[in-house]
């Protein structure tokens, strides 16, 4: 196999967390399942319920923490965020880095017990790209898609791309699915996967129900399966822990953890994340535009004082987007809290922070942007700025964010691992998720070079410097990169938290 190893560093992803509906429907799932393992069922409770759960369409955590577990991709990260085979056991590279040919597993099946070929492969990503769905940017290279045989999927690119393998796998928003269950609409309630559990029941407005899949490829879960409930009350969800009602959350109210880290009775697992929280300005909003004026915000804002009040010492705050511990970071320390240089800012920019309400968009469903909104507005007081604050749902959020209806958001991205998952969908000016309007030519020229770069030392020069760029003229006004935190009982044996926030609940067992 010729591959070449990219270094570790993206939902996501903007993997965005989408409120569900609460209706009570059950949908049970009649026939065509694999039954499951026997063994104990592992009880989960997320924080939030999925929007939907095709993975080609949500962009919300919530449904990926499900998805994970009921899908795989051809190529998947390991704890290290570096891409190891999945459902393609092998890969080549051809010597102008034009055509990646990957070799499938032979015998894997689907939930329903139907054969996966090639074919699944090539209409899972043609599907992605031809209907433009939320990640067909990651896939914007791909020239072609051939399967010259069941076990085989030749896939060409029209330049040299070193972020194929993480574009492909990094996430389940890549997952292979089943052409029946997308045509029936059945993807969105009872998808059809590959993966190692099945699901078998969906409630909303209360729980999904997994059964494990015994003849999962890579061997199957070591539990029964795994019944996931919806619980965004932290406290609830932590009394439900305690009481043994619940095996696992990662529905924990931040000024917990120090208390609950010296609880004998649970497990907490703290791990950096690759994710980052940011606030950006709406470039098309006067005088937003002027980057005198972003700046000027960008040195009142305390990001210590955000990160305390949001994350309670489990987060590192940071003026880029990638963390410290990544071999992609780059430093930059520009905008340390001055506000002096904020009034000085703002005067050559014409601007008397007096005449602004600045409307600040945060959302009820994450109660830190609302939290956080309260420091900024301190924060910006003493520039004159009155700072309006918002916290519709997500959904709502989501539609005002696409609007433009804004002046300033909070918001994370989650679950990143190449630059390009970073940078180029939020600061490209052709980027998908360009909400806040940032245009800079020479942002472009870097963003599209590192795409194609394939020498690792000179691809990380190329990252570095678009996003000191990005970060100076403060397209992101950067806060800091949270940690993954969640808590289980001793008796769930063998899992791993992950910087990528990927729940996988594969090689869990239940001690008796």
């Amino acid at each position: 196999m010729k591959s070449r190893t990219l270094l570790p560093g993206v939902a996501l992803l903007g993997a965005l967390v989408l409120a569900g509906c609460s209706t009570g429907t059950a949908v049970d799932l009649d026939g065509g399942g694999t039954g499951g393992a026997s063994g104990a069922v592992l009880t989960a409770a997320i924080a939030g319920e999925p929007d939907q759960l095709d993975p080609h369409k949500t962009t919300a955590y919530f449904s990926f923490e499900v998805l994970e577990n009921v899908f795989d991709t051809l190529v998947q990260p390991d704890e290290n965020l570096e891409m190891q085979p999945a459902l393609a056991e092998s890969w080549d590279l051809s010597d102008d880095q034009l055509t990646w040919t990957f070799h499938l597993r032979e015998g894997v099946t689907f939930h329903d017990g139907s054969p996966f070929t090639s074919a699944d492969v090539a209409y899972s990503l043609n599907r992605i790209i031809d209907d433009e769905l939320a990640n067909a940017w990651r896939l914007s290279a791909i020239t072609g898609i051939e399967t010259p045989d069941d076990t085989t999927v030749v896939i060409s690119v029209a330049q040299p791309t070193p972020n194929l393998l993480s574009s492909l796998g990094g996430f389940k928003g890549m997952a292979i699915v089943q052409r029946e269950n997308v045509e029936s609409g059945d993807i969105t309630t009872k998808p059809i996967g590959t993966g190692p559990f099945s699901l078998t029941s969906y409630t909303q407005g209360d729980s999904i129900k997994l059964a494990a899949n015994p003849g999962y490829w890579d061997g199957a879960p070591k539990v029964g399966g795994v019944n996931f409930s919806f619980l965004s009350e932290g406290n609830t969800a932590i009394a439900a822990l305690k009481s043994g009602e619940i095996d696992w959350t990662d529905s924990i109210p931040a000024q917990q953890i120090e208390q609950l880290s010296g609880d004998s009775a649970l497990e907490i697992g703290v791990e950096p994340s690759t994710d980052y929280w940011y606030l950006a300005l709406n470039e098309g909003h006067e005088p937003y535009g002027d980057v005198r004026v972003r700046q000027a915000i960008a040195y009142a804002i305390d990001r210590e004082a955000i990160a305390q009040v949001t994350s309670y010492g489990t987060a590192a705050t940071n003026q880029l987007a990638i963390p410290e511990q990544s071999a992609w970071y780059t430093e930059f320390d520009e905008f340390s809290t001055n506000i002096d240089e904020s009034k000085k800012l703002l005067a050559e920019a014409g601007v008397d922070g007096s005449t602004l309400t600045l409307d600040l968009l945060a959302s009820s469903d994450y109660p830190e942007t609302v939290t956080a909104a309260q420091v900024i507005a301190d924060n910006l007081a003493p520039l004159g700025i009155n700072v309006s604050i918002r916290q519709p749902d997500f959904a709502t959020w989501l539609d005002e964010q696409n609007s433009g209806n804004f002046d300033m958001l909070m918001m994370a991205w989650l679950g990143n691992i190449d630059p390009d998952d970073f940078y180029y969908a939020q600061h490209h000016s052709k980027g998908a998720s360009n909400a806040q309007g940032y245009s800079n030519p020479k942002v472009d020229e870097l963003l599209d070079a590192g795409r194609t770069e394939t020498d690792v030392d000179a691809r990380k020069k190329l990252y570095d410097e678009a996003a000191t760029l990005i970060a100076q003229e403060a397209s992101y006004i950067y806060l800091y990169n949270p940690s993954v935190v969640q808590a289980w009982l001793p008796a769930v044996e063998g899992y791993e938290v992950r910087s990528d926030r990927a729940v996988r609940f594969k090689d869990v067992s239940l001690a008796e």
